[in-house]
Formats: structure tokens, sequence, C-alpha cells
């Protein structure tokens, strides 16, 4: 089972490492809800991401959407290549930011 951590900096910065991939992205997504809280404007690295497919993709977009729902936003830096090339390819690109 591929593994991951999603771990707060601080109360509105976080970093995700390990898998974000179809294996791993529910209990992310859990995860996050948790840490997350009600904070309205946050960031999160993803450079110690090294595994990530199309179900990350679709978390970093629900991520939005629910920033979005918050009147908040969420911004991502160090993106996985694997994770531009797909956003690109479906063209969901500019939704990331």
């Amino acid at each position: 089972m591929s593994d991951f951590e999603l771990k707060r900096l601080d109360d509105s910065r976080f970093e995700l490492h390990g898998a974000m991939s179809f294996e791993t992205v529910d209990r992310i997504l859990r995860e996050s809800q948790k840490l997350f809280g009600s904070y309205k404007d946050l960031q999160v690295d993803c450079s110690g991401v090294n595994d990530a497919d199309s179900a990350g993709l679709a978390l970093l977009l629900e991520w939005k959407s629910q920033a979005y729902r918050q009147s908040g936003e969420i911004h991502f830096s160090g993106l996985p290549q694997s994770i531009v090339a797909i956003a690109r390819t479906t063209e969901v690109d500019h939704l990331l930011g």
C-alpha cells in the first residue's frame, strides 16, 4: 500500500509527501478535512510527492472547489510533473493557478 504524509507547517501552510494516487487520495482528503479546518487561504507544498496520477489531480481540484465554496483560496507549489502534464492534457491546468 502506498503511503503519504500531510503535515501542517503553520495555520495556513501544509506539506504533502509520498503518494497522491488512486490508492491514497481518499485518505488524504479525509486527513485534509481535519487539518485544513475552517482556514480560508491555504498553501500546500507538493514537492515531496513522489507518486501522482489523475486521482491526485482530482484531489487538487476538489481542494480548489472546497476553498472556493468557503470564499477562500488554496495555492499549490512543487506540483509533480505528472500532475502538470495530466492537467495540460485535460485542459484544466488553468484551474490549478
